[in-house]
């Protein structure tokens, strides 16, 4: 299915599907349809029969099978996830035994006798190996074969792998239609987690992470040293990873930044006053060195490092800068 703000992305590849490019490389802004949009596209690719505007007719046994995720030309990539489900602390890459896994059958004849189509999402998260071993394919691609890059992040896609592939960026939607959209799934508390996700409408719903997140928010609103290692010791139990601690703190902090320059907050809107009486006695300066030792530690957002330990240090931190608007 293609959602309805991607309808004239849609229209566009259709009018130049006799033209058609080797590899794709689908850009846009994260949970807005864009997996959905390349998911599509491959299905039309593989139709046997298809329908107007190249519509995959969806009746076939090549649309039958790609439904039921066993075309047998269809070769999907994406990052390994945790053989137990849970959520990982290691950063999860696309490695070069699964880009290997799909060189050999790509050399070989189709065995639907049609096209053949790998679909790897997202492509940022090729690691060194596996995007030179994509590089090669891709350099030289066989024939009837067809690749769609999914990126969240276009700067972080290797160039050399730009430029074998033709562009394409997804618009995300308006904020209307967003919401809408979050209404629809009967989500509670719907326009505050659209503000949280940047008005991305496709966020993954996790009530357990919001009411996390709203835990978080407390400390930050009143931050006390004992509610503070209560909350890293939670944190860590929760097994998730550094990195959507940072996340959460650093929305939060853009937010305080801009109540200190008289703005509404974008990613907690509901908030609002809470930040404006923090921004009142917040050190700009102060502000800005928390943010840029927040931003040192990105890089470790998914390394297996003292969990609870960053969270004490990093909150204790902002405990101090709250305290202290001359500091």
């Amino acid at each position: 299915m293609i959602y309805n703000w991607h309808t004239t992305a849609w229209q566009h590849i259709t009018a130049h599907w006799h033209t058609p490019a080797n590899a794709w490389l689908i850009i846009g802004k994260q949970n807005t349809g864009k997996i959905a949009f390349a998911q599509h596209f491959a299905q039309a690719l593989l139709c046997e029969t298809p329908q107007a505007q190249h519509e995959p007719c969806g009746v076939c046994p090549s649309c039958h099978l790609f439904t039921q995720g066993s075309h047998p030309d269809f070769y999907p990539l994406s990052p390994e996830l945790p053989e137990d489900g849970s959520s990982s602390r290691k950063l999860l890459q696309i490695k070069i035994d699964a880009v290997r896994a799909i060189l050999e059958p790509l050399t070989q004849s189709s065995l639907r006798g049609g096209r053949r189509v790998v679909l790897i999402n997202p492509a940022e998260m090729l690691n060194t190996q596996a995007a030179n071993a994509l590089l090669k394919i891709l350099e030289e691609p066989p024939e009837a074969v067809v690749f769609l890059l999914v990126a969240h992040n276009r700067d972080r896609v290797l160039p050399t792998i730009k430029s074998r592939c033709r562009q394409l960026i997804l618009p995300a939607p308006s904020f209307q239609a967003a919401l809408q959209f979050v209404q629809a799934q009967n989500i509670e508390n719907a326009e505050n987690l659209l503000a949280f996700h940047s008005h991305a409408p496709l966020f993954p719903h996790a009530p357990e992470q919001d009411e996390l997140r709203d835990k978080l928010l407390n400390v930050l609103i009143e931050p006390r040293l004992l509610a503070i290692l209560d909350y890293a010791a939670e944190y860590d139990k929760a097994k998730l990873p550094l990195a959507d601690l940072l996340d959460w703190i650093a929305k939060w902090l853009i937010d305080l930044g801009l109540s200190q320059q008289k703005m509404s907050p974008l990613y907690y809107p509901q908030h609002a006053s809470s930040l404006n009486k923090l921004a009142a006695k917040t050190n700009p300066a102060t502000l800005f060195r928390f943010q840029a030792a927040l931003n040192a530690l990105a890089p470790y957002g998914h390394h297996s490092l003292n969990v609870k330990m960053q969270a004490e240090d990093l909150l204790c931190e902002y405990l101090t800068l709250t305290q202290n608007k001359n500091r």
